[in-house]
């Protein structure tokens, strides 16, 4: 494991943050990258379920996202094949209704040209929702718009909308996602990581 890891995981810059939001929790950065890994998955935020269990997408998310991807479990944890670097590395709570917060700027700030240098050259990013979008593209488009635009990025970058269950209905309306866009995606994966 990295010196950076080690850091990322003693992270306690959002303390007084946290204990502030609904959930009143304490921060638990979930660190899961190595350098020499084939694919980036840039996602957003640990869900609450990551913050209990210490590894990314361990929900259902995750499993929608590792159908997209066409991969097995075992492939997706492989820190030799697979960086998850989010824009925070901990769960951002939820507010008073229950929906999630959105991912505090100074995780970013804070870590994320370190951790692209650290990981350098990888062949296939994946960014997974507007957050990363908007970070990683510069992009100014919302989700859809970005997502249906991943010719231009292919085979290097696919922006993908968050694998959530909130947006099923999104993916229904989008039936170019499933027939266009993650055939694509899959070979491409398979590629990378042969």
């Amino acid at each position: 494991m990295s010196d950076l890891v080690d850091d990322i995981r003693a992270c306690r810059l959002c303390s007084d943050r946290f204990a502030l939001t609904h959930t009143a929790h304490q921060p638990r950065p979930v660190a899961w990258f190595e350098r020499g890994a084939r694919i980036l998955i840039a996602g957003q935020a640990p869900g609450a379920r990551v913050h209990q269990s210490g590894r990314p997408f361990t929900d259902p998310s995750g499993d929608r996202l590792r159908e997209w991807l066409g991969i097995d479990e075992a492939t997706f944890y492989d820190q030799s094949k697979l960086a998850i670097v989010p824009m925070a590395f901990c769960f951002p709570g939820y507010n008073a209704k229950g929906s999630d917060l959105p991912p505090p700027k100074i995780c970013g700030e804070t870590w994320h040209d370190r951790v692209m240098d650290h990981l350098g050259e990888i062949p296939l990013t994946v960014l997974v929702g507007g957050y990363a979008h908007k970070y990683h593209l510069g992009v100014k488009t919302g989700v859809t718009q970005t997502v249906e635009q991943w010719r231009m990025r292919a085979p290097n970058v696919f922006a993908l909308p968050h694998p959530s269950w909130r947006n099923t209905g999104w993916i229904k309306q989008n039936p170019w996602f499933a027939t266009e866009t993650l055939p694509a995606l899959r070979a491409r994966v398979q590629e990378v990581l042969k």
